[in-house]
């Protein structure tokens, strides 16, 4: 447990864990608009690193602490490195998804270690949280690999499942129940049964993980990636009891509670239930649909769509994952600023999980200075379709996919931006596969929609080439 190294430093403590927390409530507020993101992240950032201080002041700066925690900092920041380096803003959903796991794994061991410190004197709060902290830690961890997977595309986007998959989730999850009781009441004082007891739970959650998230498909993996954050901040709060650190109680709190409300926020725009994601497609279909499109695709090329743009009058340009891909935030950026100096008026419709996370899309056009403005999301921007002269899709595919109107279609009810209502429609695609949940798009082969193929960035290049040249 952690102990401030003498009464005068005990309110030191407080007031580092006080003003912690205050800074990562800020944080989280900054982070819910563009125009403020960065100051939130920078207010994240002190919050985190007067956490950190706090906390060594409540253990005392030793020479054998200081050891300790200058080894694994130096050891966390040279790996915090590499990977920032490594890293792309394509895959931030996986990196987010692997992070997740490591945090339930520190939640396992951690609670493991607490308890077999001194299992001789403990206390039935401690023997509890700690027994939720390897629960809710292995699930957390082996959950996030498979997310990991499946968004890194090395595991099939598809639902995987298992025979009787409700039976064996529901009865791990009672014999999770059955060893927590032994646990508790018989592991003071025992070693041996702490050890087992543990041990099994350790490998009831992490089957438990995987059973759940691998029954989720590839179009759910967004809300996945929040509800497995909720989970790794609940883990941090029966952290924060176990070991009387009510800085880790108040952050994990504030984490857990924050990833549930957008995990639900998440749920209610892909018109899915919070209950059946949470228990690995409880009320998926096993049997869906299939849709065999119908009808002949027709191609466009760059002239023509650099004309048909400069004679719009209103444009609203969807984005999807293959604009992070190909990196084309950047040409698109110029694009839009050519068009509105002409007096065209220029809209993004971005659906909540355009990309494969919340906010991923928001980002990318941020980054390449798209005005905050003019970036609306769906509620905001679908009833504007049909009076649209132009509708120009980049990178997107299942936001946009008519499909999920249809009855015992695979993406049933989700709703999607309804761009096929617009007067002219141009899908910029590589090719014709389907999206990410595996599904067709019948929009691609209706009258009033054309198809440039190619790569996002190149062909957006092109036009804006074009479009120089004409202005």
């Amino acid at each position: 447990m952690f102990k401030p190294a003498s009464t005068g430093a005990a309110g030191l403590v407080q007031a580092g864990y006080l003003i912690s927390s205050i800074l990562c409530i800020g944080s989280i507020s900054g982070l819910a608009s563009q125009a403020t993101a960065r100051m939130g992240n920078m207010l994240g950032i002190l919050g985190v690193g007067s956490g950190v201080l706090a906390s060594l002041l409540a253990v005392g700066f030793s020479p054998e602490v200081l050891t300790q925690f200058g080894g694994l900092a130096v050891m966390g920041a040279l790996a915090g490195m590499l990977i920032g380096r490594r890293i792309t803003p394509t895959d931030l959903p996986q990196t987010v998804a692997a992070l997740h796991s490591v945090v339930g794994l520190a939640a396992v061991l951690t609670s493991i270690g607490s308890v077999m410190a001194d299992v001789t004197e403990i206390s039935t709060l401690h023997l509890v949280t700690a027994y939720l902290g390897v629960l809710i830690g292995g699930i957390t961890f082996t959950g996030s690999l498979v997310a990991f997977l499946k968004l890194a595309g090395r595991m099939s986007s598809r639902p995987t499942f298992l025979p009787g998959r409700h039976v064996i989730n529901g009865g791990l999850l009672a014999t999770n129940m059955a060893t927590m009781g032994a646990f508790i009441a018989m592991a003071p004082g025992s070693p041996m049964i702490a050890a087992g007891a543990l041990a099994a739970n350790t490998v009831l959650s992490f089957v438990k993980g995987y059973t759940t998230t691998a029954a989720i498909g590839g179009a759910d993996m967004p809300v996945v990636i929040t509800v497995l954050n909720a989970y790794s901040g609940f883990a941090l709060v029966a952290e924060g009891f176990m070991l009387d650190n009510p800085l880790l109680t108040s952050v994990g709190a504030l984490i857990g509670v924050s990833g549930s409300i957008l995990s639900y926020i998440m749920c209610v725009a892909m018109n899915r239930s919070l209950t059946n994601v949470l228990f690995g497609g409880i009320s998926t279909p096993a049997q869906t649909k299939e849709y065999k499109p119908q009808g002949v695709v027709t191609q466009t090329n760059v002239e023509d769509l650099v004309d048909a743009l400069l004679n719009s009058e209103s444009v609203i340009l969807v984005v999807g994952y293959g604009m992070a891909v190909a990196k084309a935030q950047y040409a698109i950026s110029s694009i839009v600023s050519q068009l509105r100096s002409k007096g065209i008026t220029v809209r993004f419709a971005i659906h909540p999980v355009a990309g494969r996370m919340p906010g991923q899309c928001n980002v990318l056009l941020a980054e390449a200075s798209v005005p905050y403005d003019i970036v609306l999301e769906m509620d905001e921007i679908n009833d504007d379709f049909r009076d649209t002269d132009l509708t120009v899709v980049i990178g997107a595919n299942d936001t946009v996919n008519p499909i999920a109107m249809e009855k015992g279609s695979a993406i049933e009810g989700m709703p999607v931006l309804h761009a096929w209502k617009s007067k002219q429609v141009v899908v910029m695609k590589r090719g014709m596969a389907s999206g990410y949940a595996d599904v067709p798009n019948p929009m691609f082969y209706m009258p009033n929609t054309k198809m440039l193929f190619g790569d996002a960035k190149n062909t957006c290049e092109a036009i804006k080439a074009a479009i120089e040249v004409k202005l």
